[in-house]
């Protein structure tokens, strides 16, 4: 009894403080986080000068500079073994200079098949060659991702049903693609339209050009205090579509929402923790570059640490409008799949925020943006966003640009997100783990 009640007072004399420590924060994080600051840091990355921030363009370099000059001033750290905010790696650009693909002896019409590969190849037969079929009825995205990504030579023939969709394919074939050096080079993927007939015969030739670029994420870090190898990522993609098919007058595609909006909270929180303070574990701050193209930013990124490290990663995708929920609200992708959504908002008791589970299941968007790859791994890594993706007519147009945002809405997100990270950065709350995918 005496030591029940021994525990009893203790908890009555700690919560006093413990409220007016809660309080402080509050007051921080208006008092730091400031609508003016959030607008000249979004509309500066998507300026027209910015060109779009187009991956391997001018513009993206100019966008690193910037960010480069925020995290800088915020007085944020490099990463370990970083000199500087750039962390940088190359890529190989490949472009196709001729295809031909015989099945049963006839020659496939190049309107007919779609060759990707990360060199040139030569097959006189299907010998280490898996033949794979995309039957219809299936879901042609879910079925083309898992083959695109295998470990392994393919030869894919697609019903016709899909034959809309084919093009796509085809188009995106013919402009080339980007890959890490040496990735894939020994696993091209040929995809074929028609009949799913037995192939007793095939043989592919396959020339491309390959030139290696330079490419960099913006990343720094505010050393945890007592848990300093315990990780806390805030993140957001810088790259966007760049110069596009012109739209009454405009070709430039200033990604202001996608994602410059996520990129100017990651740039905004960092200024916040560094002077707030707080952080046991931990943050490191990071805008991802070549997302639109593949993801290839956030992969190089979580390669470069070792994912049992990372506590949380707070993905943040385009968070410029008001949800489908209403005003003070965001949705957390993958929000099922582990505790992380609960905890920010126990950290947001007492206020008008409200995070929601991702509407868009369909949309399989925790498995789309930059938290993927971590998630993979185990890592609770999701992505927060306000985004009515199923309505949204200016989603990779010309017309997502700063005029078209919700600046109140933007500013009200990042600091629900200050204060419902609060526990987790403080290391008193650790969100469970999410089941690891094999791929």
């Amino acid at each position: 009894m005496k030591l029940k009640l021994y525990a009893a007072i203790a908890a009555i004399a700690i919560a006093p403080a413990f409220v007016k420590a809660q309080d402080a924060f509050t007051k921080n994080v208006d008092k730091l986080i400031k609508s003016d600051d959030v607008e000249r840091i979004i509309k500066t990355l998507s300026a027209d000068d910015m060109q779009g921030r187009g991956t391997f363009t001018p513009g993206i370099y100019k966008a690193a500079t910037f960010i480069e000059g925020e995290f800088k001033q915020a007085g944020l750290q490099p990463l370990s073994g970083n000199a500087g905010f750039r962390q940088s790696f190359s890529m190989v650009q490949t472009k196709p200079v001729s295809a031909k693909v015989t099945l049963n002896g006839a020659e496939v019409p190049a309107d007919n098949m779609a060759v990707t590969a990360a060199a040139s190849f030569n097959w006189a037969n299907l010998t280490g060659v898996e033949v794979v079929k995309i039957p219809a009825g299936k879901n042609f995205r879910n079925e083309y991702t898992a083959i695109a990504s295998a470990d392994k030579k393919a030869l894919v023939l697609v019903d016709t049903s899909y034959s809309a969709v084919f093009k796509n394919i085809v188009a995106r074939a013919k402009r080339g693609g980007t890959s890490f050096k040496g990735a894939n080079a020994d696993n091209p993927k040929v995809f074929v339209l028609g009949p799913l007939d037995d192939v007793k015969s095939a043989t592919v030739v396959f020339e491309t050009k390959a030139v290696e670029k330079p490419l960099f994420n913006v990343a720094g870090m505010i050393p945890g205090k007592s848990k300093p190898n315990e990780y806390v990522v805030f993140s957001g993609h810088y790259d966007h579509l760049g110069i596009v098919k012109a739209m009454n007058g405009d070709s430039i595609a200033n990604g202001a929402d996608d994602d410059a909006s996520g990129t100017t909270a990651v740039i905004s929180l960092a200024k916040f923790f560094k002077k707030a303070g707080g952080n046991e574990r931990t943050l490191i701050f990071v805008a991802f570059t070549a997302e639109e193209i593949g993801g290839f930013g956030s992969q190089y990124f979580s390669k470069q640490l070792n994912a049992d490290q990372v506590m949380a990663m707070f993905n943040i995708e385009m968070i410029g409008k008001d949800s489908k929920f209403g005003p003070n609200t965001a949705f957390i992708t993958g929000f099922e799949r582990s505790d992380f959504g609960p905890i920010l908002q126990k950290n947001l008791e007492g206020t008008a925020f409200k995070f929601y589970p991702d509407p868009y299941p369909q949309q399989n968007l925790f498995y789309r943006s930059d938290n993927a790859t971590l998630a993979r791994l185990g890592v609770p890594a999701h992505s927060i966003s306000t985004d009515q993706i199923d309505t949204d007519k200016l989603y990779h147009s010309v017309g997502d640009e700063f005029a078209s945002l919700d600046t109140k809405n933007i500013v009200a997100t990042i600091k629900a997100l200050a204060l419902g990270s609060r526990s987790i950065i403080a290391g008193k709350d650790t969100p469970t783990r999410v089941a690891k995918l094999d791929r």
